[in-house]
């Protein structure tokens, strides 16, 4: 069983499974074009919420970018008289327009401050647990430069820890000593964006790892075939910049090395998102999987896989054997 983690250095505790909140932003715009994954129901998202935390789950996370703020809104929703109960993770870097539902990269310095007022608004809290940096490719350089007021931050009490959304080893090894970094959210899953050195850093500066993408946006559940294919508005349909998708459709290749593990990420009774999950527990004690959900169905499913915890490591050997 595998019922908590801690956020590295910033010693506080999560449960061992979060919820990404960017599906139920709905639909929005970067730079013109569908950032979302089509058309949600507030209602349901918050139930899906609530009904994650009566199974365990402490740990959420969301970004100014989903739904241009209506994602931190239905968050805020879900938990308001419970807030000190649940640990919330935002991210900032981007322009928010959120009459227009449109985000556009910053345009100039990165205002971390006002970012922060807007989502604590849109949060109904006065701190933000852990606050995260949403631009992955920023320039080392830059993002040093905003090491001074995040410390700041952290001192105040208006963020605990705060960490970067990013792939960059390089740039996490340089921002990994500062003051109150405690996090980075980094892409991981059974079938692709693992990096063994990104995970050789966390063990290296005591960081924890939120894994974004930990059932490849749905195409680790089973649920896809090759023909499958998603509404205009449903971020998949451009997702060619993941491996499980071309094209929009999920990729051949992508479902065929699915079934080959199938078996075993099913075993002991679990279903193929509770195996990719405990995949990632088993590969580090430092991962923290993040899936998204639109339902209270898909949040029972996820929410099962902490009962059964990590795959045992003869589980791991042979799925990476059957990768090999």
């Amino acid at each position: 069983m595998t019922t908590s983690r801690t956020l590295g250095r910033s010693g506080i505790d999560v449960s061992a499974l979060g919820l990404g909140c960017w599906a139920i932003g709905g639909p929005w715009t970067f730079l013109g074009s569908p950032g979302g994954w089509s058309a949600v129901d507030d209602d349901e998202s918050v139930r899906a919420l609530r009904r994650a935390y009566e199974l365990g789950v402490t740990f959420y996370d969301t970004a100014a970018n989903y739904g241009a703020g209506h994602s931190e809104r239905i968050l805020g929703r879900a938990f308001r008289g419970h807030r000190d109960e649940v640990v919330l993770a935002t991210k900032f870097g981007y322009r928010v327009d959120e009459e227009n539902r449109a985000v556009s990269p910053s345009d100039g310095p990165i205002d971390v401050r006002d970012a922060l007022t807007a989502s604590l608004r849109r949060l109904g809290t006065d701190y933000v647990d852990l606050y995260q940096l949403h631009v992955g490719d920023l320039v080392t350089e830059e993002a040093l430069g905003l090491v001074e007021v995040m410390a700041d931050l952290v001192r105040e009490g208006t963020i605990r820890t705060w960490g970067w959304s990013t792939d960059n080893t390089d740039g996490v090894r340089a921002l990994a000593g500062s003051p109150g970094f405690a996090v980075v959210q980094h892409g991981l899953s059974v079938l692709g964006y693992e990096d063994p050195a990104m995970l050789a850093l966390l063990d290296e500066f005591d960081l924890a790892g939120v894994n974004r993408s930990p059932l490849a946006m749905g195409a680790l559940t089973g649920k896809f075939t090759p023909s499958t294919t998603f509404a205009d508005d449903d971020q998949r349909r451009r997702a060619s910049w993941h491996p499980a998708f071309a094209s929009g459709r999920p990729t051949a290749e992508w479902l065929a090395s699915l079934d080959a593990v199938r078996d075993v990420l099913t075993s002991d009774g679990r279903t193929l998102a509770q195996g990719a999950l405990a995949w990632i527990w088993g590969r580090s004690s430092r991962t923290v999987p993040i899936p998204g959900f639109k339902t209270v169905a898909q949040v029972e499913d996820n929410c099962g896989a902490l009962a059964k915890g990590p795959l045992a490591p003869h589980q791991m050997d042979e799925i990476a054997k059957i990768l090999s």
